[in-house]
C-alpha cells in the first residue's frame, strides 16, 4: 500500500471520529435540564421542558441518591443554582433549609419560632419558598415573610404581615408561595391580595382586611399589562400586579374557605378546582366579566392544583379525607377521559410529554400524559407516610417528601 493511499485512509479514520464526537456532543446538546425556582415550576405551571432525564428505571426503582429530614409539613422543594431550598417545623419552630442539590449536603439553615397549627391535620409548614436570583422568599403560615440571602442564609429584611397588612390570619394560615414579578412581591394576604418592593419589603399596595384563600398568586399578561390571578376565602380573582386594581372576580364558595388549588390559564380560559365536592368550572374572561363555558364535580383539586397538557387536564379528584382518584379530563368539555382508583391525594407534574406523579401513599409513577389511558411505564416506592406534596423534577434529579419532612431525591439522570 502507497503512502498516499495510507494518508487517505488515516484522514478517513480521523473524519469518522471526529463526526462521531460531533454526534455524541449534539446530543448531549439536546438534553435539557431546568432549575425549579419556584412553586410550580419554570412557568408556574407545572410542566417542564427538562429532557435530561429516563423514564427507564431497573426492576427495584432508581437510586435514591440522598436523604434528609427537613420537619413536618407539606412545603414543596424549588431548586436553583445547585442548590434545593424547603422547610419544615420541628419543637416549636419553622426551619428554612438550603441543601446541595447533588449531595444533599446541608448548606444553611434558619429557624424561627412559630406554632404547629396542627387543626384537623397534622400541622406544620404549607407554603414554598420561591428563589429569585441571589435572594430567597418565604411566607410563613402565621405572617412572618423573610428575604434570606440565598448563598449563604443571611436575613436581607423580615416582616409580621399581621402588622403590616392589618390582614387576618385565615383559618390554616397563610400558605401558597411568593410571587416575584420585576421588582415586586405578591402575596395571597387579605382579600385580593398584598404587593411589596423585592428589595426592601416596602408596602406598594394592600387590599380589604379580610381572609384570604390558599393559591399562589398567578401572573398573567393581558394586552399590556400584567394581572395575577388568585383565591380568596369566597371567590377567585384578577388583580393588575402594579395597582392592585381589580380586573375581574367569580363567586367561588368551597366549603370552609379552601380555595388552594391554582387556576390553570388557557388563552382567555380561566379552569377552577376545589375540594369538598366543590367541582370545577372552565371560564371565559374575554369580556372582563366571567362567563360560565361548563361547570362540573368531574375534578375536585382539594391541595395540588392539575397539569394541563395538549387540552387535557391531569389531577387528583377527591379530598384527603376520601379515596382520591388520578383523573383525565377534557379542557375544552369537561368530559372524563380516564379515571385511575386509589391515588390519593398525591400531586402531579409533567416533564417530556410524560406524567410524573407521587401518589398519597409515597409512590412515584411515570405514564405518558395521554387521554387515551393510564399505562404506567415505570413506578417505584420511594417513600412512606402520607404525600401530599407534588414531585419535583430539576436537572435529572426528583425530590419528593412526605408530611413527616422525610425528603427523599432519586436520580433520574440520564447516563
Amino acid at each position: 500500500m502507497n503512502a498516499g493511499l495510507c494518508l487517505t485512509f488515516r484522514n478517513r479514520r480521523r473524519l469518522t471520529t471526529q463526526v462521531l464526537a460531533l454526534l455524541v456532543v449534539c446530543e448531549a446538546c439536546d438534553l435539557r435540564a431546568d432549575d425549579w425556582p419556584q412553586y410550580r415550576g419554570p412557568s408556574r405551571n407545572g410542566v417542564t421542558g427538562e429532557s435530561a432525564w429516563s423514564a427507564e428505571w431497573p426492576a427495584d426503582g432508581p437510586p435514591v441518591v440522598w436523604r434528609a429530614k427537613v420537619g413536618l409539613g407539606f412545603s414543596s422543594v424549588v431548586v436553583a443554582k445547585g442548590r434545593a431550598f424547603t422547610a419544615g417545623h420541628d419543637a416549636g419552630r419553622d426551619t428554612v433549609q438550603c441543601f446541595d442539590a447533588v449531595t444533599g449536603k446541608t448548606v444553611w439553615k434558619q429557624s424561627y419560632p412559630s406554632e404547629l397549627g396542627d387543626k384537623y391535620f397534622e400541622g406544620g409548614t404549607t407554603g414554598s419558598p420561591t428563589v429569585d436570583g441571589d435572594r430567597v422568599y418565604w411566607l410563613g403560615r402565621w405572617g412572618d415573610l423573610f428575604c434570606f440571602r440565598a448563598a449563604d442564609g443571611g436575613i436581607l429584611w423580615k416582616l409580621q404581615l399581621t402588622d403590616l397588612a392589618q390582614a387576618p390570619v385565615p383559618t390554616w394560615g397563610f400558605t401558597g408561595a411568593p410571587l416575584v414579578h420585576e421588582n415586586l412581591l405578591l402575596l395571597n394576604v387579605g382579600e385580593a391580595g398584598l404587593a411589596l418592593e423585592k428589595e426592601s419589603g416596602k408596602r406598594v399596595w394592600s387590599s380589604a382586611p379580610k381572609d384570604a384563600g390558599y393559591s399562589t398568586p398567578l401572573p398573567v399578561k393581558r394586552g399590556n399589562e400584567w394581572v395575577a390571578i388568585l383565591g380568596n376565602s369566597e371567590s377567585y380573582l384578577a388583580v393588575n400586579i402594579k395597582t392592585g386594581q381589580e380586573a375581574w372576580r367569580f363567586r367561588w364558595v368551597t366549603e370552609y374557605g379552601v380555595n388552594a388549588a391554582d387556576p390553570i390559564v388557557s388563552g382567555d380560559q380561566v379552569f377552577l378546582s376545589t375540594g369538598y365536592g366543590k367541582g370545577a368550572a372552565l371560564l371565559n374572561v374575554a369580556s372582563g366579566t366571567p362567563e360560565v363555558i361548563w361547570k362540573s364535580k368531574v375534578l375536585r383539586t382539594q391541595l395540588n392544583p392539575a397539569v394541563l397538557v395538549e387540552g387535557h387536564l391531569y389531577g387528583a379528584d377527591g379530598d384527603t379525607t376520601g379515596q382520591a382518584s388520578l383523573k383525565c379530563v377534557e379542557l375544552a368539555t369537561g368530559a372524563e377521559k380516564w379515571s385511575q382508583a386509589n391515588f390519593g391525594s398525591g400531586g402531579v407534574i409533567v416533564a417530556g410529554g410524560k406524567l410524573l406523579a407521587l401518589s398519597g401513599s409515597g409512590e412515584l409513577i411515570v405514564a405518558p400524559a395521554t387521554p387515551a389511558g393510564f399505562r404506567p411505564v415505570s413506578r417505584a416506592q420511594v417513600l412512606g407516610g402520607k404525600c401530599w406534596t407534588a414531585p419535583v423534577l430539576a436537572n435529572g434529579l426528583i425530590y419528593c417528601r412526605n408530611s413527616r419532612g422525610d425528603l427523599a431525591v432519586v436520580d433520574v439522570r440520564k447516563k
